[in-house]
């Protein structure tokens, strides 16, 4: 048989390049957008977007959405929901200021009872969903429910105010103050993103998870404790919320028993659609952190330029449905090209 010819070399070798170009696009087309929204937003408004103050409002406040989107991702990476969180999130809050507030206890106090509190509620919602055997979906809308409701026993359905001292300052600095002039809550997400990126990508709790968010038959078959590791999964979610709620307290330095479901969608959008960049088709933490990127920019930019009170739900929930159907086309197109291949030769 006659070797082929440069013709037919160069139309074998243009698969190869068009997927490995869409792979590109895939991975690094949601951090391409946000910027490229950072430059239309400045040219549109250039002498108030691109300015230091701006940066830094918007890392402020998309600090604890970021947070509590890392901390679904989780769950997610296992094939779970977790409704809960913005449930959680108000009863962290609130606990975190009846505990100084009221009960006078030290601040360090108060924020590590309330983070710990928070991997056991994580922990509960993981055995209601393994052990019940309860879809997550489900199970963590009735424990939100409930959390919910123990939120409204303590407070009465009433704000937790601070007394005419107000809150301690370091407290209050948890939030407020500055590192290399940008708002500290930021660090602490790259922070938790670096944490939550090395517990997926290279430790084997994080290989694990995604094996049974993947192919729970699989796992099983393998002889990966399946219950075990999504409770954990639960669990570091748990941890995340409950200091997220510590971060709302220092923010709010109020405690509103409703203010939790304000939260719950943003985080899910970025989670979702987080699981369509770096690593398309499964929840990853860098890709969390370039979608909430991306929705920061987006709700900054819309709302300087105008926008009305309804948009940032409509952009949210635009989005949202996005990013679902993008990362069920993913999985699918994975799915499809690992059934394609050829069993013995490796991709």
């Amino acid at each position: 048989m006659t070797p082929p010819g440069p013709g037919r070399r160069l139309l074998a070798g243009r698969p190869d390049r068009l997927g490995h170009l869409g792979h590109l696009l895939g991975a690094y087309g949601l951090l391409t957008l946000t910027v490229l929204l950072f430059i239309a937003f400045s040219l549109a408004l250039p002498d108030t977007f691109p300015t230091l103050d701006n940066i830094s409002a918007v890392l402020s406040n998309q600090s604890i959405p970021a947070a509590l989107a890392l901390g679904a991702t989780i769950p997610i990476a296992a094939g779970r929901f977790d409704l809960s969180i913005g449930y959680g999130l108000g009863l962290a809050h609130v606990m975190t200021m009846r505990l100084i507030v009221t009960h006078g206890w030290p601040w360090p106090l108060a924020c590590l009872v309330v983070v710990l509190g928070g991997a056991a509620v994580g922990g509960v919602n993981g055995v209601v969903v393994e052990y019940a055997r309860i879809d997550s979906f489900i199970a963590t809308l009735g424990t939100g429910s409930v959390m919910y409701a123990v939120t409204g026993w303590i407070t009465d359905g009433a704000r937790v105010v601070p007394g005419p001292h107000g809150l301690p300052a370091a407290f209050t600095d948890l939030y407020d103050s500055r590192f290399l002039g940008l708002p500290v809550p930021a660090f602490y997400v790259l922070a938790l993103t670096a944490v939550l990126w090395l517990l997926l990508e290279r430790l084997p709790l994080g290989r694990y998870l995604y094996v049974i968010g993947s192919n729970p038959r699989a796992a099983e078959l393998v002889g990966i404790p399946s219950r075990r590791f999504v409770i954990h999964a639960f669990t570091v979610s748990g941890v995340v919320v409950g200091g997220a709620g510590v971060l709302l307290a220092a923010q709010q330095q109020i405690g509103n028993p409703s203010v939790g479901m304000d939260y719950l969608l943003p985080a899910f959008v970025g989670a979702l659609l987080g699981s369509t960049a770096i690593r398309p088709g499964r929840a990853n933490a860098l890709g969390t952190l370039v979608a909430v990127t991306v929705l920061a920019v987006g709700l900054a930019g819309i709302g300087q330029l105008g926008a009305r009170f309804w948009v940032t739900p409509l952009f949210n929930g635009g989005t949202l449905l996005v990013a679902v159907g993008v990362a069920g086309y993913a999985a699918r197109r994975q799915l499809r090209r690992r059934r394609a291949e050829p069993s013995g030769v490796a991709p």
